[in-house]
C-alpha cells in the first residue's frame, strides 16, 4: 500500500484545520471573528485540484465542522451523530466539487465561491425532511453589532455570504503571486467593510408600539430523564407551578416552556393539559391570579386515534379560558418523525427513544395579548429565519420560543440555541423571549442584544418588560432575496462554464487533422490491396 504523499496529508489536515477552526468560532468558545479567516485553509488546500480532490476536501471539513458543532448529537449515540454529521457534510462536498470545476474552466472567484457555498446551505436548510439549518456560517457573528445589521437587510444568508467571499478573498492573497490578484483581493475586501459600515450606518430602529410585562418560568433542574412515576405524579407541572408563586404584579404573559406540563395519568395514558384536571386548574388559578395571559406547553395525544404526539401550546386569557392553540408545524427529523420509521427500527435501538412520530401543525402560531401581537415558536423552529419572517410579516410585534433542550444536557446547544434567537431578533428587528424548561432562558432585544439569561438546570423565574416593536426590516420586506441572488450568480457561472466547455469541444473538432489525399488512402486501404496480394501469391506460387 502506498503511502500519502505529503502534500496530500498537508491539504487533508488544512480541510481538517478550516472545520475545527468554524466550529470554535461557534458556541462553546464562540470566537465570532474566527469565522473570518476559518475557511481560508480549505480554500488554499483545494486549489489546483480536480472537482473529485475538491469534494473530498470540503466533505472532510464538513465532517469535522458539523461533529464538533453538533457533539451534543453524541447524548443519542455515535449510530446518530457519525452519519448526520456525514450527510451534512455532503452538502459541502457539493459545493467543493462545484466549486472545483468551475475552476478548471476558470470560472470562479471569491463572490462565486460564497455563491454556491450559500446555495448549498440553503438547500441543507429545506431538504430533506425540512432541512438543518444550525451550521450556517453567519451565526458564528451573533454578538458583532455591524454583522446584525447586515443580518437585518439580508438575513443569515447574506452574513454567510459575505464572510465566505472574505475567505475566499483572503485565500487569494495567500495563494496568488500577481499584483493585479492582490489589488482585485484589496478591492473585495474594502467592499464587504463599505457593506458593513453602510448597514450599520443606515440601520434604522424599529419603532416601539407597545410594552409586554413577561414572566419566564424555568423549572427543571434535573439533568436526567423522568420516571414514570415522577411524570405520574406531575412532577414537571408542579415544579412549575410552585415557581410562579415568585412571580410579582404586574405581569401580561407567563410562559411555561416546552414540555413544562408533560405528565402521565395514573394509568400511564400521556395527561393533556387542556382536559387534565389538576394541570388545567392550576393554569386557570394562575392566570386569575395575576390577571395575565398563559402560555403552556405539553406533549399530547393527537386526534383523531392518539397514535400520534402533537408539540402543543396552549394560551389561557386572564379569565382563565383557552384563547387558542398552536401545534409545532416543523419537526425534528429523527427526533419528532422517523422518516422510513419500519425500516430502520430494527436496525437502529436509538429509536425507541422516539416511540411514535409527532403530527405536525398546520396553523402559525399568532396571538393578542394585551394588546401586542406575539407570535410562538416551539424549539427548533426558530433555527429557520425563512420560517419567521412570516410570523413578522403577519403582525407579530414579540417572538415567543418555547423549548426544551434538556436531552442535550450541559451541552453547547442550548448557549447555539441562544445565540440563533439573536440573528432572528436582527433579522426581523423583533424581540425575542425564549423560555426553556431546563436553561438556557433568554431575553434578546429588537437589536439582538441579550439582556437576561439564566443558567442551565438552576430553577428561576425572569420577569422584565420587553419593547414590542413594529415596522418592516429590509429582511422582513424583501425575504430571501441574498439566496435568490446567490443562486443567480452560481447559475450564470455554471451556464458560462458550460458554454465554454461547448466552445473547447467544437474549436477541437474543428482543428482535428483530415487525410491529405482521401483517394489515394482508400486505394491503399481498399480496391488496391487485394490485386497486389493476388499479384504476389502468383509470382511466387510453383
Amino acid at each position: 500500500m502506498r503511502r500519502p504523499r505529503p502534500a496530500t496529508v498537508a491539504r487533508v489536515v488544512a480541510a481538517a484545520a478550516s472545520g475545527a477552526l468554524l466550529a470554535i468560532s461557534r458556541p462553546p468558545l464562540d470566537f465570532g471573528p474566527l469565522a473570518c479567516v476559518a475557511l481560508v485553509p480549505l480554500f488554499v488546500a483545494w486549489r489546483g485540484r480536480s472537482w473529485l480532490r475538491a469534494a473530498g476536501l470540503a466533505f472532510i471539513a464538513g465532517v469535522v465542522y458539523y461533529g464538533t458543532l453538533c457533539a451534543w448529537i453524541w447524548y443519542f449515540g455515535a449510530i446518530a451523530l457519525v452519519p448526520f454529521s456525514a450527510a451534512v457534510a455532503l452538502y459541502w462536498a457539493a459545493a467543493g466539487a462545484v466549486i472545483g470545476w468551475l475552476r478548471a474552466h476558470r470560472v470562479v472567484n471569491p463572490w462565486v465561491t460564497a455563491a454556491v457555498w450559500v446555495c448549498a446551505d440553503a438547500l441543507v436548510s429545506r431538504w430533506p425532511f425540512g432541512g438543518f439549518s444550525w451550521g450556517e456560517v453567519g451565526y458564528a457573528f451573533h454578538d458583532i453589532a455591524p454583522a446584525r445589521a447586515v443580518a437585518s437587510v439580508g438575513g443569515v444568508t447574506l452574513l454567510t455570504f459575505l464572510a465566505v467571499a472574505l475567505n475566499a478573498l483572503l485565500a487569494d492573497l495567500v495563494a496568488e503571486r500577481r499584483p493585479v490578484d492582490y489589488l482585485r483581493a484589496q478591492a473585495g475586501i474594502a467592499l464587504i467593510a463599505v457593506v458593513l459600515v453602510a448597514a450599520t450606518v443606515t440601520r434604522a430602529q424599529p419603532p416601539v408600539v407597545g410594552a409586554l410585562h413577561v414572566a419566564l418560568v424555568q423549572g427543571n433542574d434535573q439533568n436526567r430523564d423522568l420516571s414514570d412515576a415522577e411524570l405520574r405524579a406531575h412532577f414537571l407541572p408542579i415544579h412549575h407551578f410552585d415557581l410562579a408563586r415568585q412571580i410579582t404584579d404586574p405581569v401580561d404573559l407567563i410562559v411555561f416552556p416546552e414540555s413544562s406540563m408533560n405528565a402521565l395519568t395514573e394509568t400511564d395514558a400521556t395527561a393533556d393539559l387542556r382536559t387534565d384536571p389538576f394541570i388545567r386548574a392550576n393554569l386557570v388559578r394562575i392566570a386569575r391570579l395575576h390577571h395575565a395571559w398563559v402560555l403552556a406547553n405539553a406533549t399530547v395525544d393527537a386526534p383523531p386515534d392518539g397514535h400520534k404526539a402533537s408539540n402543543l401550546d396552549v394560551l389561557f386569557d386572564p379569565a382563565g379560558r383557552i384563547e387558542g392553540t398552536y401545534s409545532k408545524r416543523h419537526l425534528v427529523p429523527f427526533g419528532e418523525s422517523v422518516p422510513f420509521r419500519e425500516s430502520l427500527q430494527h436496525l437502529v435501538k436509538a429509536l425507541e427513544q422516539v416511540p411514535r412520530d409527532f403530527q405536525p401543525g398546520h396553523t402559525p402560531g399568532l396571538f393578542t395579548v394585551a394588546g401586542v401581537r406575539i407570535g410562538t415558536l416551539i424549539c427548533f423552529e426558530s433555527a429557520f429565519g425563512y420560517q419567521v419572517r412570516p410570523l413578522v410579516r403577519d403582525g407579530a410585534h414579540v417572538i415567543v420560543v418555547s423549548t426544551n433542550n434538556r436531552s442535550y444536557r450541559r451541552s453547547a446547544n442550548s448557549e447555539q440555541h441562544v445565540a440563533i434567537s439573536q440573528m432572528r431578533a436582527a433579522e426581523t428587528g423583533r424581540p425575542v423571549v425564549q423560555a426553556a424548561i431546563s436553561g438556557i432562558t433568554a431575553v434578546i432585544d429588537a437589536d439582538g442584544v441579550v439582556h437576561d439569561r439564566t443558567a442551565l438546570f438552576e430553577p428561576s423565574v425572569v420577569q422584565t418588560t420587553v419593547e414590542a416593536t413594529g415596522g418592516e426590516t429590509p429582511y422582513v420586506r424583501y425575504g430571501e432575496w441574498a439566496t435568490w441572488m446567490s443562486l443567480a450568480i452560481a447559475g450564470l457561472a455554471v451556464a458560462v462554464a458550460l458554454v465554454i466547455v461547448r466552445m473547447r469541444r467544437r474549436t477541437s473538432l474543428d482543428f482535428e487533422p483530415e487525410p491529405e489525399n482521401p483517394s489515394v488512402e482508400s486505394k491503399i486501404a481498399g480496391s488496391e490491396v487485394a490485386p497486389l496480394a493476388d499479384e504476389r501469391e502468383s509470382t511466387t506460387s510453383p
